[in-house]
């Protein structure tokens, strides 16, 4: 197994070797590894033979020490500094943590608190702590701990859920919630280790819109701030996948008293701003800090293929006709509440629920186009000598609960979740109020009234009687259309697919063949004699707490080569082919249905994918005919390249995925209007038609991309795939041109990637501040050479044998006659290479008839006149005219890189930047590679050149004042830093 900090990118031929437990290479390739970490000063107290053994690999006891080294370090509030752990799945966070407890252990400090996403990663916390020789410490469960034997509990690890976290005791007991029998437990002097292992779940303390903050992130925050003095671990392979979702972060300090941020907003406003780039920017400088580590098991050896399932015709009727009913239902939707005359709040909220039905029940037909190809790829590959692993993200329990009491318990067939999803919106949502319970609530009594025997009401109960009497027929026309729909729908269902999960099972065998690792209870199965019945997944002599966990271990030891995962089961559980496993057949993991976010995605993958493992996995994504499906995949493509630079300091580093030609979610406004979509658009809603005169408008969400791929899925198939054609087509071109004029955010730029020539002609070196030590920022002048030396072109030149080889000059003169060099590449077909003076090698090959049309050949005299075109090369612009200079063109450009602490001296950046291009600037960075090899990554300032003077007297001030701060809170430190 080979390790990389970069999820997807290509691996040396010669890495250097320096593991323990996996005596197997480790290399960096992305941008993170040209980042260098603070020396180590700390000296671990961990015992030899844990090392010498092997049980903690050098990758772990790296880890260990870095996060020790950062809790001796205090942020300028007075709280203890944390410690961020991103490795990617696989890596062996568990036994990183463990070893972060023992060595906290073995120091005294005797309690520690481990949260994560489920009870049953209580066994594998108990196992890693086991497999390091940490035996000794117990591991108890906070939902087992009675808040009345709270004491009796006196060192070791509580373990706990975020769910149980966030849990309030009903009974009324010593403790009101588990968070306060916590901070018992821990005490106010706490300064053991508090982990967030799967830390991802606390996210959206900081939400977007009108959402709220959750009670997760909220608790997760309230923890840190009451136990200021506890060494604090964050622990996911996703946790920094956006900057927002690191709010509960606080003990990272890169926001808050003594940073360039104030607040937390502060610090999302200026990363969200500047774009992609300086999310690469904040994991690299937290890298430079020691606050962060994160290395990716490298991929190679991983297989990627996306098979395109193929539609059969059965299939397309079936989708349109639903398409056709969905079209029906908005305009019932429509009528109804006209008729009723609903308020807007009401309006409001019943669309909200329709489109969001509608986005779920198309999305459950896009997984059921592709039931039948699964199978048939599972038993080939099951035939083959491998084993299958499927993942899902939902499961369609709710739905099937919902049929199984309809029917009183009893089911005739599989249950359709589509159909489920449908009834359920219109039994709840459609706009036809029930008149007897209206009318009961208003103290109406309709028996009375057709009597017409009642005493005489109040004037008040009068008029409402009027009022309900005169709607009385728009509600049994609601109610009538209603039910007409329901009707329709129930014809329909008839064609529509069964639970695809259920539908998997049956067809791979039952549920005596596949292990099912999922958080549903119970399953609908085909018996023997061809009956339909529901039964609970629970055994006899297994219960549903350890289910999954025994499913597993089916699994891994080969009593079952096909397991099915859920989401519930894609954080934590191990599936790869261990060299510890009896089951050591070659994993093929095919992706059913593609996570909604890339944090689950990336959580998925993992499962199969993993140190230790015998083989590499091969990865198979599905993805239908369906040009609509086509979104969640966009999805999925656009988060990953943000998780890529955030968590690896490098956008791509999950960037050579096959998804990336699926990532169309853009920030691009697209309009335009087929006849042969017209009336498809009218029915999923893009579309208005006006009441009286007919006039089309749009909606005003036209230009929202995301909007406009989700309701695509509610067009019919040949029109949905017309339609996003022509939009991927557009788009495609808009980028090509906002690429071309420098608008399009690209995240790293490559200098020296080609036939360039990268030299460094200066460094500056400046101290910046920070709260642990003095860091520093550099300021590289760098010189790129590109293109062709006249030496070189007529080396070339000379070797060139062709009757049309040579060099040409333009026929269009501009400031000068512009020149190129030609040779003929494809004498068939008359195609010539073309070199440029100032940009070398072009990749478009040039026919005989339109070089002609703009250049004619000239004699090597001619050029030797005009030679000097091909050692200056520029172009006449404003710039130059003013008397500034300008290098547009020129085949020697000099580039200004800012490297090291940037967030150090972030607002001093934002003045520049915001002062000379204004503050929607998106920040650019570099990577490249000098002529003796030093690699350098950071930010490009153009022609800032006074900006290093700024940072130089600002931040030198600081620095010594941060310097002196630190020393002072920190005696001990310095003095081990100095035996060191």
């Amino acid at each position: 197994m080979m390790f990389s900090s970069s999820s997807f990118l290509p691996l040396p031929s010669q890495p250097v070797k320096i593991g323990l437990r996996h005596p197997d290479p480790v290399v960096e390739t992305s941008s993170l590894s040209s980042v260098t970490p603070p020396d180590v000063w700390y000296q671990t107290s961990i015992s030899e033979e844990t090392i010498d053994n092997g049980w903690l690999s050098a990758l772990q006891l790296e880890a260990i020490t870095y996060a020790a080294q950062q809790h001796e370090t205090f942020l300028p509030n007075g709280d203890r500094a944390g410690f961020l752990i991103g490795d990617g799945a696989g890596v062996g966070k568990g036994r990183t943590i463990a070893g972060i407890i023992y060595e906290n252990y073995l120091l005294g400090r005797k309690r520690a608190v481990w949260f994560s996403v489920s009870n049953d990663l209580k066994y594998d916390a108990e196992r890693d702590l086991r497999d390091i020789g940490a035996k000794n410490i117990l591991v108890h469960s906070l939902n087992k701990i009675s808040s009345k034997h709270n004491g009796s509990v006196k060192k070791g690890v509580i373990f706990a859920t975020y769910s149980s976290l966030i849990g309030e005791s009903q009974s009324g007991g010593k403790y009101k919630t588990r968070l306060k029998q916590l901070l018992h437990w821990c005490g106010e002097d706490f300064d053991g280790v508090i982990v967030f292992d799967e830390c991802h779940k606390a996210k959206n303390l900081c939400p977007v819109g009108s959402s709220k903050p959750t009670k997760t992130g909220l608790a997760v925050l309230e923890l840190q701030n009451k136990l200021p003095k506890a060494r604090v671990v964050y622990a996911s392979a996703t946790g920094a996948s956006e900057p927002r979702n690191m709010a509960y972060m606080n003990r990272l300090g890169i926001w808050g008293e003594g940073t360039p941020f104030r607040e937390f907003s502060d610090f999302i406003q200026a990363v969200e701003r500047r774009g992609v780039g300086a999310m690469e920017i904040v994991a690299m400088d937290m890298k430079l800090r020691g606050m962060y580590i994160a290395r990716q098991l490298s991929f190679s050896g991983v297989t990627f293929k996306i098979d395109e399932v193929l539609l059969s015709q059965e299939y397309v009727k079936m989708y349109n006709k639903s398409v056709k009913l969905w079209v029906c239902a908005r305009e019932r939707f429509q009528q109804a509440a006209d008729l009723i005359d609903a308020e807007q709040r009401m309006k409001k909220s019943m669309w909200g629920q329709f489109w969001s039905a509608h986005q779920r029940f198309f999305k459950y037909l896009c997984i059921a186009s592709k039931v039948k190809r699964v199978v048939q790829l599972a038993r080939e590959e099951i035939k083959n000598g491998k084993c299958v692993v499927i993942g899902l993200q939902s499961t369609g329990e709710a739905r099937t609960l919902e049929a199984l009491e309809e029917g009183g318990g009893e089911l005739n067939d599989f249950v359709s979740t589509a159909k489920g999803v449908f009834q359920s919106l219109i039994e709840k949502h459609f706009p036809a109020p029930d008149r007897k319970k209206l009318f009961s609530l208003l103290g109406i009594d309709l028996t009375a009234q057709s009597n017409n025997n009642s005493p005489r009401d109040s004037p008040c109960k009068e008029n409402k009687i009027k009022n309900f009497v005169t709607s009385q027929d728009a509600v049994e026309r609601a109610q009538q259309m209603k039910k007409e729909l329901l009707d329709k729908l129930e014809k329909l269902a008839e064609d529509l697919p069964p639970n695809t999960l259920d539908e998997l099972i049956d067809e791979l065998g039952g549920p005596e063949n596949v292990a099912e690792m999922t958080g549903r209870k119970g399953r609908v199965v085909s018996n023997d004699d061809g009956s339909i019945s529901y039964e609970s997944r629970s055994e006899l002599d297994v219960p549903v707490e350890i289910l999954n966990i025994t499913e597993k271990q089916r699994f891994m030891d080969g009593d079952k080569n096909i397991a099915i995962i859920s989401e519930a089961a894609s954080s934590g559980i191990s599936l790869q082919a261990d060299r510890r496993a009896k089951n050591q057949r070659r994993r093929v993991h095919m992706t059913l249905e593609l996570p909604w976010s890339a944090d689950r995605a990336i959580q998925q993958f993992g499962r199969t994918h993993r140190s230790n493992q015998v083989t590499a996995p091969e990865y198979v994504f599905l993805i239908s005919e369906l040009a609509g499906e086509q979104r969640f995949a966009s999805i999925v493509a656009k988060r990953l390249e943000s998780l890529g630079a955030l968590t690896h300091g490098d956008r791509r580093a999950t960037e050579t995925r096959d998804l990336s030609r699926f990532n169309f979610d853009n920030k691009v406004t697209v309009l335009f209007l087929f006849e042969n979509v017209r009336q498809g658009l009218i029915g999923v809603g893009l579309i208005n038609v006006e009441d009286r005169s007919g006039i089309l408008t749009l909606d005003k969400d036209y230009n929202n991309i995301g909007k406009f791929l989700n309701r695509i899925l509610g067009m019919e198939v040949h029109q949905q795939n017309a339609l996003f054609q022509y939009f991927s087509d557009t788009l495609n071109a808009v980028i090509q041109n906002a690429k071309k004029n420098g608008r399009y955010d690209m995240g790293i730029l490559d200098l020296g990637s080609g036939d360039e020539k990268v030299r460094k002609a200066d460094v500056k070196k400046f101290l910046t501040p920070g709260y642990s030590t003095s860091g520093h920022v550099e300021l590289y002048t760098i010189s790129v050479e590109r293109g062709m030396s006249w030496d070189e072109a007529t080396k070339l030149w000379a070797e060139q044998t062709g009757p049309d080889d040579g060099f040409y000059l333009s026929l269009q003169v501009r400031s000068f006659k512009t020149a190129i060099l030609v040779k003929e590449v494809n004498p068939k077909k008359k195609l010539f290479l073309v070199y440029r003076p100032n940009t070398g090698k072009q990749l478009k090959l040039e026919t005989c008839a339109d070089l002609k049309k703009k250049y004619k050949k000239v004699t090597i005299k001619m050029m030797l006149v005009s030679s000097f075109v091909f050692l200056f090369f520029s172009h006449v612009c404003i710039q130059l005219c003013l008397g500034l200079v300008c290098e547009v063109g020129l085949r020697c450009r000099t580039y200004y890189v800012l490297c090291g602490s940037v967030l150090s001296v972030w607002t001093k950046v934002e003045g520049v930047l915001a002062s000379v291009s204004g503050t929607n600037v998106k920040m650019q960075i570099v990577r490249l590679r000098t002529e003796d090899g030093q690699r350098i990554v950071g930010k490009w300032l153009c022609l800032l050149l006074y900006f290093h003077f700024e940072v130089e007297v600002v931040s030198q001030q600081l620095a010594v004042q941060q310097q002196q701060i630190w020393q002072q809170h920190h005696p001990q430190s310095i003095t081990n830093f100095n035996n060191a």
